[in-house]
């Protein structure tokens, strides 16, 4: 980096966030890092200073999904966010990166290929798996998909995560900030685009799908 650049980690447990720090503290020079474990925080930090990247976990305490990236650009339009999460690459990835995400690393993944993340980013670069990358290549080359949960909206597939996790009508109101009647809505419209009529065929649709809540 040319000059200091300001780094936003935003995730709900420390370790993670001590060492993604340190991560980018050995391997790019004039690096200030800010945590915030909840989303919260993420925008208040946001609002009272600038940031060139954000490292941001999809299950940050207080999230709203793929809305994040909406909410963030919101305050600051250029700000380059990287997802780095532990959840299904092959589903959260694509969802993120037509979001406008301009990157999706999982957990999982090596030093350096967190530190290719940024380095892809810093050069203004997205960044994807070469896994996500094939995806995205035979999406185009076939436009169409055979996984039925593709079909999902953003928030019908946040409903429908929630569902599939346990959470009820009530709870799911409560944490996107939604009517009863709006998720009923949403409920619905998810068992008939994936042709079931509860949420245990739900989630045997997303167990055939190898997805995890």
């Amino acid at each position: 980096m040319q000059n200091p650049s300001n780094i936003l980690i935003a995730d709900d447990h420390s370790v993670v966030r001590q060492g993604a720090s340190m991560i980018l503290k050995q391997a790019f020079e004039n690096v200030n890092v800010v945590h915030a474990e909840i989303f919260s925080k993420v925008l208040e930090h946001l609002r009272t200073q600038t940031f060139h990247f954000i490292v941001l976990d999809i299950a940050i305490p207080e999230g709203s999904g793929v809305k994040m990236i909406e909410l963030i650009r919101a305050i600051q339009p250029d700000v380059k966010i990287l997802i780095f999460s532990a959840y299904e690459e092959e589903i959260y990835a694509m969802r993120y990166l037509k979001a406008g995400a301009n990157g999706y690393l999982n957990k999982l993944s090596s030093e350096d290929e967190f530190k290719l993340a940024f380095l892809a980013m810093i050069n203004n670069e997205g960044y994807a798996s070469d896994n996500i990358k094939a995806k995205l290549a035979e999406q185009h080359n076939k436009k169409q998909t055979n996984n039925p949960i593709e079909m999902l909206s953003n928030r019908e597939f946040e409903i429908a995560r929630l569902l599939v996790n346990g959470d009820g009508n009530l709870e799911i109101g409560n944490k996107l900030k939604l009517q009863n009647s709006t998720v009923s809505t949403y409920k619905t419209r998810i068992f008939e685009k994936l042709s079931v009529n509860s949420v245990v065929g739900l989630i045997s649709v997303f167990k055939a799908y190898d997805l995890t809540a």
